[in-house]
């Protein structure tokens, strides 16, 4: 349990790929090899919530408003928790792309602003009409380089300037402003990619204190191979929750069960120097991956460690050809084999989640 917020430790899991792959013919099974659905496989293994992107207008439709509404129904009907990631783009945001909505290229900043509060505001106002609301909402992904790009473009020589730092911050805030209209008790998380590096983590959320952003958790992501060693994400989470009093979610995790590449297939992780020592990839280096890194979150100072959310556990390789360009990278970084059987690396939730219950008691 989390004892500054008073909420239970989160257990969380990324299915944005979910509803493609399921048109795609891909099926899930629980270790019986009994076909299920699978949010009700991850409740059933000690998920306690649900991550989803949402891009304004992509390409093929998946993870656009009209499909995220009907995930967002069926995430509500388990009784699970839901995190909307707004990505504010038309396809991926992250640390080296962060390029604005096609409809928006051509808005002045003000117009630029207030897009960003109707966008938001509307996809909630749906998500409301449709009992579906987010319990927490990310106003931009991965944003430690800024957000709609070049208006929001912070970092670099050229960009690292007072000013595009205050239009950047602008824009986050009209985001949050937008989240909070609709409802307030709806918490908002603020993400960059920085899980090891903490002196890029600080320089992020000064500005964002100094600027006056107003959010409610801290989100990082932690993917070793990128980010660094565990010590390394204990020691910058550990200062972050000094430093800002404010919950920390490893929001974005994965470690891979196995390096092994079928043919015509070519893993995002596939060496053995990429790998944690002492953590191999196997199912059950990944089983030791995640308890070790959930003991870390849990002993964050003043009970700030607020949970994490695995990136995309069910993303297994398709029965089909992909139709709109996501050809699987990232089918041994999952939590389910090739053929969608659950891994017993879900053991590592099971014992978080038994820790929850105690605390309870």
């Amino acid at each position: 349990m989390n004892s500054s917020t008073n909420q239970p430790f989160v257990l969380g899991m990324d299915v944005s790929f979910m509803d493609e792959i399921e048109q795609h013919g891909g099926t899930y099974r629980d270790v019986d090899g009994k076909e299920e659905d699978l949010l009700t496989i991850l409740k059933l293994n000690d998920v306690s919530a649900i991550r989803l992107r949402i891009w304004n207008d992509p390409v093929g439709g998946y993870c656009n408003l009209e499909r995220t509404v009907e995930v967002a129904k069926r995430i509500k009907a388990q009784g699970l928790q839901f995190l909307l990631d707004f990505h504010y783009s038309d396809r991926w945001a992250d640390p080296a792309n962060q390029w604005k909505p096609k409809a928006w290229e051509n808005l002045s900043y003000e117009q630029l602003k207030l897009a960003v509060c109707t966008y938001t505001a509307d996809v909630l106002r749906t998500l409301k009409e449709h009992d579906a609301l987010p319990d927490m909402v990310q106003v931009g992904n991965e944003i430690t380089p800024g957000m709609l790009w070049d208006d929001g473009r912070v970092g670099g020589e050229e960009h690292d300037t007072d000013e595009q730092w205050q239009r950047f911050a602008g824009l986050v805030k009209y985001g949050i402003a937008a989240v909070k209209s609709v409802d307030p008790s709806i918490q908002i998380m603020i993400h960059i990619d920085r899980g090891g590096d903490n002196a890029e983590s600080r320089k992020f959320y000064d500005r964002f204190e100094a600027l006056g952003v107003e959010f409610d958790v801290i989100g990082l992501s932690y993917y070793p191979w990128w980010h660094g060693t565990l010590d390394a994400l204990r020691d910058n989470l550990n200062d972050l929750a000094t430093r800002y009093g404010k919950p920390i979610n490893v929001v974005e995790t994965a470690y891979p069960w196995t390096l092994e590449q079928p043919e015509g297939i070519e893993w995002i992780m596939n060496q053995e120097d990429m790998l944690l020592p002492g953590y191999p990839a196997t199912v059950e280096g990944q089983t030791r991956y995640l308890k070790d890194m959930l003991q870390i979150i849990r002993e964050v100072p003043g009970g700030l460690g607020h949970g994490f959310y695995y990136w995309e556990p069910a993303w297994i390789p398709s029965k089909e050809e992909w139709s709109v360009g996501h050809p699987n990278n990232w089918g041994n970084l999952t939590m389910f084999d090739f053929k969608g059987r659950k891994l017993e690396s879900f053991k590592a939730l099971t014992a978080a989640q038994e820790l929850n219950v105690t605390t309870f008691v």
